[in-house]
């Protein structure tokens, strides 16, 4: 039997291993139920887990706990990103080095090292957490697996013309010193200085205000809006670039604010996207001024081999002298930096691998238009952000540690060398292609860059259901049922998912999406890695509160919403694991010479309890198949502590203890309702506090379910509850509500007796009453209730205590 205190870190443990040595979630490829497929983040190597990554997978490993309780084949498996820039980074900072700066193949052996550790450590806390995930169905985005669906997708887009070779700006991070896509950008405003320069038109100054003044040798064109009256005159002629004394045309275009600086906007190649887009409109010249590394280019005078941050202070030094500047003015503008870094992101010609999108902005969207988003309002970040996209996908980077192109070019004639299919994974630097070039040339050059660690991870839908390998299971997987993420890569991972899944198979990639909010430090600052901002690791709050703990505390808020974190909330569910395990102990000891009688007649109380978990149970459901977890938990919760713990349980405490006085047949009727009820609530808090109802079941119930683990067990799913015996039961709640007011309003102990309580209700419910009467008289300590017809209900007790509802 139960112990009387609830001993978390002896059972968890031990019940975990049972679960795996009894293969409980494992999934069941050739079942014949239903599949239910869950596409869960892998998360990304960069550091150690914190709370938020506790709440966002805990969520979404609840919805997979209720789906396989509903008779389904739950396909949940598990994945890590351990390759690409997060995971250098990590390698570069434990381990004091720079990648850049040792062999290539020593540098990887480092990262695969790293993230071998971090996997390991990662796995141990999901499954200290109880997450009933098929370990058997494990990935990683490095692993031959993967890498070889990575490239074979490669290969596939390029035959379709959707992957392509080009030599075209792009954005750029001089600190990775990498190629980066539109969606690894991130704003942040920063203070800077607008300076006053004049350009020279004929015998007059034009005035232009620029944060960017190391950009003038690479200025090519001046541009005023066409309806500026002060300027308009200009439009057509040509200015003289102050300290470089070369020629610009002066172009007119509305994109130009009248309001901002003097009105006149210089465009250097390049000092933001606007300027690339006007490069691109007016077929501007090409000037280089910023190497890969961050340096000024050679050839450029005054400031050549300087960093952009010398550059621009010197050169401000030399228009200075010159009595160029005519002022300088500090301001806080917004800048594109890079999410991975936090440094500011330049714009450079470069060769790059992208992925076509712009041409089919209009599938990305009917694709959302077929998928169920959660919550719904999530649906427009999606759409907004598609609309907005102004670069096609570049997935090409100059790192070290990632998915290698399956390629190689020509030397002599310059084609491109794809590999063959059945020869991937490849790694063009550690072979050559098995035939020559179709000049006859067997000289090639390895393609060194690798690709972007979302064209790999957006991939995990093929990569579970292995697309194009033995035992490819596409067809009974895909699309998958749910994707589950957070909001902030709804542009990345979201996104890039659905534009392989489009181009691949023609079908979106899952159904339904859930997307989860973040957990606040504080209001407004989210915890991340790399913040470092979380109070305690979760193991150290799994020690000391409990994976059950931590558990329930995930499901305290509205999908999508973020929610602050503190551990004062902790013990919240510290006093209802006590409450559950206590309401345990009562009930299992009132059960034990319980046979699991089926034909048993109930009494109108019992029956309302079994009814009220129908229905408890029928509205949980009901939110979680919206993926709400936190309101179906709030249902659940109202059923336990209200229906059953603060009324039911007082209401037959003696008919269960003296069954000499109530009789044996109506003992046994609490016995019936309280078994099929408390059962009931061990199966919906399974899903969200799973070992210690485990623990419970073991104990008592499954001697009579014949069931291994309660987690295989199914919910009732009974049909709707009777509304008459539920009416009747929030009556008698509202009885036993007015009675324990009166007393407590006048001091009396719960306990006290009374002379008289008078209980005028419908007709309908007195012979339920009637039958209810002993029950009443034991938990209310009236010596006599008298039951008379009213329209609705009041309670008159004693000599005018007058209660109504």
């Amino acid at each position: 039997m139960l112990e009387k205190k609830y001993e978390f870190k002896e059972i968890e443990p031990k019940l975990q291993k049972f679960w795996e040595g009894e293969g409980i979630y494992h999934y069941e490829p050739d079942s014949s139920k239903g599949v239910y497929s869950i596409d869960t983040p892998p998360p990304t190597v960069s550091g150690n887990l914190h709370i938020g990554h506790i709440f966002s997978y805990t969520q979404a490993e609840m919805i997979a706990r209720f789906h396989r309780m509903q008779g389904q084949n739950v396909f949940y498996p598990f994945g890590f990103d351990d390759n690409g820039l997060p995971t250098e980074r990590l390698v570069e900072k434990e381990e004091g080095i720079i990648a850049q700066d040792m062999p290539r193949s020593e540098f990887i052996k480092k990262c695969m090292s790293t993230t071998q550790k971090y996997e390991a450590e990662f796995k141990e806390l999901w499954q200290s957490l109880g997450f009933s995930i098929d370990w058997s169905l494990q990935y990683e985005t490095i692993s031959p697996l993967a890498q070889r669906i990575s490239q074979r997708s490669f290969l596939d887009l390029a035959r379709k013309g959707k992957a392509y070779l080009k030599e075209t700006p792009v954005l750029w991070c001089t600190s990775c010193q990498t190629s980066i896509a539109q969606a690894e950008l991130d704003s942040l405003e920063k203070e800077a200085a607008f300076n006053w320069i004049p350009f020279q038109v004929e015998d007059e100054e034009l005035i232009v205000a620029t944060t960017r003044p190391e950009l003038l040798c690479g200025c090519v064109a001046l541009l005023i809006h066409p309806e500026d009256e002060r300027y308009v005159k200009y439009i057509g002629k040509e200015a003289i670039v102050p300290l470089y004394d070369f020629p610009i045309p002066i172009l007119g275009d509305k994109k130009v604010s009248k309001e901002k600086g003097t009105g006149i906007v210089m465009c250097a190649t390049f000092g933001d996207t606007t300027d690339l887009e006007w490069y691109n409109v007016y077929r501007l010249p090409y000037k280089k001024i910023i190497n890969p590394d961050g340096t000024i280019s050679d050839d450029v005078p005054f400031i050549h081999g300087l960093n952009v941050g010398e550059a621009r202070e010197k050169i401000i030094n030399k228009l200075r002298e010159e009595g160029l500047l005519k002022r300088s003015e500090k301001i806080l503008h917004t800048v594109a930096v890079h999410e991975r870094c936090g440094k500011d992101i330049e714009i450079i010609t470069s060769k790059q691998w992208f992925i076509d999108i712009l041409n089919d902005k209009d599938k990305f969207l009917d694709a959302a238009d077929k998928i169920n988003w959660y919550p719904s309002s999530m649906k427009t970040r999606y759409e907004i952000w598609v609309q907005n996209l102004k670069w096609d996908w570049c997935i090409s980077r100059q790192r070290y540690f990632g998915v290698p192109f399956p390629l190689w070019y020509c030397k002599d004639c310059g084609s491109i060398i794809f590999a063959r299919e059945e020869d991937l994974p490849v790694n063009p630097l550690e072979s050559s292609p098995k035939e020559p070039c179709s000049c006859g040339s067997n000289s090639f050059i390895p393609e060194d860059a690798v690709m972007d660690t979302w064209a790999t991870s957006s991939l995990t839908p093929m990569i579970n259901s292995k697309w194009g390998e033995k035992g490819d299971a596409s067809q009974k997987l895909l699309p998958m049922n749910m994707r589950t993420q957070a909001h902030e890569i709804i542009r990345t991972w979201a996104f890039y998912t659905i534009v392989k899944s489009i181009y691949h198979t023609g079908q979106i990639p899952w159904k339904d999406i859930m997307i989860c909010g973040f957990v606040m430090a504080k209001q407004g600052e989210k915890i991340s890695k790399s913040k470092n901002n979380a109070s305690l690791s979760p193991k150290a709050l799994i020690d000391k509160y409990s994976a059950d703990g931590i558990r329930y505390w995930a499901a305290n808020s509205k999908l999508g919403t973020d929610t602050m974190f503190s551990e004062d909330e902790l013990q919240t569910s510290n006093r209802f694991l006590t409450k559950l395990w206590n309401a345990a102990r009562f009930s299992v000891m009132h059960l034990g010479d319980y046979q699991k009688q089926k034909d048993v007649k109930l009494m109108p109380i019992d029956r309302w309890i079994v009814e009220k978990y129908k229905d408890a149970e029928a509205k949980a459901a009901a939110y979680l198949e919206q993926y709400e977890v936190g309101a179906a938990r709030y249902e659940i919760d109202e059923f336990f502590w209200k229906d059953y713990c603060d009324n039911y349980l007082e209401i037959v405490k003696e008919r269960l203890y003296k069954p000499e006085i109530h009789g044996y047949e109506n003992r046994l009727s609490a016995q019936f309702a309280l078994y099929t009820s408390f059962l009931g609530i061990l199966k919906t808090y399974a899903i969200y506090v799973p070992h210690i109802v485990e623990e419970i079941y073991q104990a008592y119930f499954r001697e009579y379910e014949e069931t291994a683990s309660i987690h295989k067990t199914i919910w009732s799913r009974a049909d709707e509850a009777d509304e008459d015996i539920l009416r009747f039961g929030e009556t008698v709640k509202q009885i036993l509500l007015e009675i324990r007011r009166y007393k407590s309003e006048r001091n009396l102990s719960l306990k006290t007796e009374v002379d008289t309580i008078r209980i005028f209700c419908p007709q309908s419910f007195i012979p339920l009453l009637e039958e209810t009467r002993k029950d009443l008289h034991a938990c209310t300590g009236a010596k006599t209730i008298e039951f008379r017809e009213g329209e609705g209900l009041a309670v008159i007790i004693g000599k005018g205590g007058f209660c109504c509802y």
